[in-house]
């Protein structure tokens, strides 16, 4: 089944909890509009390379579109639908006057040089132009996107505009109209979440895997560690390691930037064969007995192959759809709890909620402004899900569609309904 059928069932599995018209299931059933483009891109050598991009609008009936870019060489068009049907209910559980909306490259960035890297960013804003807008749809990073990118993005449809346009695109850089805590705001989401979580079911300390060492990842590790959590495991695309006394953020850090990959331990600076540690696959990574398993990476990681070994308690989903839903389906029936992406990972785009609207004002706040008003919100929505959850005796994901639908039906239900044209 396709990635994108596998978000329509998430869905559709809180339709026996909602009253919905035949109206607003048939519009969230497909997405508003399409774009695919060519991307042509003069390489250093002279040679030239044409790359394929897509940006996808899901839906609009809470407020202009937001969703990330990626760029990766297994983008597709049934991946970036997905992103944005996920994106369209990840903006309603946070209570965010947004739409769902994501775009992506296909290519690999990591092959590209600095150059290359900025003339396909600007490519992709000259190609979208007509399809976005600071009232319309901004853009945001995602997987290996990241601000410098986006200032590229910003000041490329300003150029075009004719007119200073930070509005256009979030996750800039502070210096170009960036919000303070955009960088940790996706794992600073999750770890309220997981708090508060914590916090009401009296987990005593946690124990923590974490599957993808990227930007959402490392943060998410670091503020766990931070906060007396045992972080056992992490891994990145080349694999990972574990380390049953704990590892420190930091450290596993410290080499992966020196060696491009999560493979040893760094204490107090210095490679320490003292620290017991071993090299396991992401898949195994999966598998560990842990309290708290944290899939960052990309999406379809928890399947009916590998759920039934899964023996964390509590899966929390930083990554987009990283368990599938017959996974889900096994998970349930093992006990263990699933924070949905919906809600876990919503912290993202809430503060580049934020960055928009300080650049719509131009007025800019403080890092703890930042923090305590996605705190706020995450908990309000966390707290909201937990209702429902226990209100109807469901599962935490299909409370999460439950309250983000709702908010999405009433916006698409009050410009009319077949049974209001008829009566």
């Amino acid at each position: 089944m396709s990635l994108f059928e596998n978000a329509k069932k998430q869905f559709e599995a809180s339709l026996k909890y909602l009253k919905i018209s035949n109206d607003a299931k048939n519009i969230l059933e497909k997405p508003k509009e399409i774009m695919e483009v060519s991307i042509p891109v003069r390489m250093d050598d002279g040679s030239l390379e044409v790359y394929t991009g897509y940006r996808v609008h899901f839906n609009d009936a809470l407020g202009p579109m937001k969703g990330g870019i990626r760029f990766h060489p297994d983008v597709s068009l049934d991946e970036v639908k997905a992103l944005a049907f996920w994106m369209t209910f990840k903006c309603a559980v946070a209570g965010i006057p947004y739409g769902g909306a994501k775009g992506g490259v296909i290519v690999n960035p990591k092959k590209l040089s600095k150059h290359e890297l900025e003339h396909l960013s600007r490519g992709f804003i000259q190609a979208m132009y007509d399809f976005i807008g600071p009232n319309k749809d901004i853009p945001a990073p995602d997987v290996y996107t990241n601000p410098v990118i986006m200032g590229w993005m910003s000041d490329e449809y300003s150029k075009i505009a004719r007119k200073h346009t930070p509005e256009i695109v979030t996750g800039k850089p502070l210096s170009l109209g960036g919000s303070q805590g955009r960088d940790e705001a996706t794992a600073r989401g999750a770890y309220y979440v997981i708090k508060e979580y914590v916090k009401k079911n009296g987990l005593k300390n946690p124990t923590v895997a974490v599957q993808g060492f990227g930007n959402a990842g490392y943060n998410i590790a670091k503020m766990l560690h931070d906060e007396g959590y045992k972080i056992i495991a992490v891994s990145d695309s080349k694999g990972a390691i574990v380390a049953k006394e704990g590892l420190h953020p930091d450290s596993v850090m410290k080499i992966k930037q020196k060696n491009g990959s999560v493979d040893g331990v760094y204490f107090d600076g210095t490679l320490c064969s003292d620290i017991e540690h071993e090299h396991i696959t992401n898949e195994e990574l999966l598998e560990l007995d842990v309290d708290i398993l944290i899939p960052a990476a990309l999406e379809n990681q928890i399947t009916k192959e590998n759920a039934a070994n899964v023996k964390a308690k509590i899966v929390v989903e930083l990554a987009n759809g990283p368990t599938t839903p017959e996974a889900d389906a096994i998970l349930k029936k093992k006990g263990v709890t699933v924070i949905p992406d919906i809600l876990a990972n919503s912290g993202g785009v809430t503060v580049s909620y934020f960055e928009w609207v300080q650049n719509k004002a131009g007025y800019y706040w403080t890092l703890e402004e930042v923090r305590g008003k996605l705190q706020k919100i995450i908990v309000q929505a966390f707290n909201d899900i937990e209702k429902i959850k226990e209100d109807n005796n469901i599962d935490m994901r299909t409370a999460a569609y439950v309250h983000a639908s709702k908010r999405i039906i009433e916006a698409i239900e009050a410009k009319g309904t077949e049974d209001f044209f008829r009566s």
